[in-house]
């Protein structure tokens, strides 16, 4: 059995990440989305979650925030005994990463990658060429 990833936001952010995601490298049975709504409290949230990871026997949880909501729920159940990685501040970079790793068997970090893939675009389009005027 390969590992799952599962993906937990507030609001729709983690399936549109999901969808995203997939756009760029297909169709994936290995991601999951776990929403936080408008409507739904840390109890509502914990039970959709729950019943998300209730058949993933190895999985990686990515949140979309440190300290939000979603991710107090899956640090709550990583407290109570169960067995998976939490990374907050997800985003493309990671889940490409993740699949990638899944792919190859590779341990890749993602959070390592998730860093080095913020650039700041206008520094790299505007860098100081006098150097190859010379």
């Amino acid at each position: 059995m390969s590992q799952h990833v599962v993906l937990i936001s507030h609001g729709t952010f983690c399936h549109e990440l999901k969808k995203s995601t997939e756009m760029i490298m297909g169709p994936q049975d290995i991601i999951h989305s776990v929403a936080l709504l408008q409507e739904d409290g840390p109890e509502e949230f914990r039970a959709k979650l729950e019943a998300e990871i209730a058949e993933l026997e190895d999985f990686v949880v990515l949140a979309d925030l440190m300290g939000g909501t979603p991710c107090n729920v899956a640090s709550r159940l990583l407290m109570e005994g169960h067995q998976f990685d939490l990374y907050a501040g997800m985003n493309m970079p990671m889940v490409i990463a993740f699949l990638n790793n899944a792919w190859v068997g590779s341990n890749d970090n993602l959070a390592q990658k998730a860093i080095e893939n913020i650039q700041h675009v206008n520094a790299i389009l505007f860098s100081d060429d006098d150097e190859d005027d010379e």
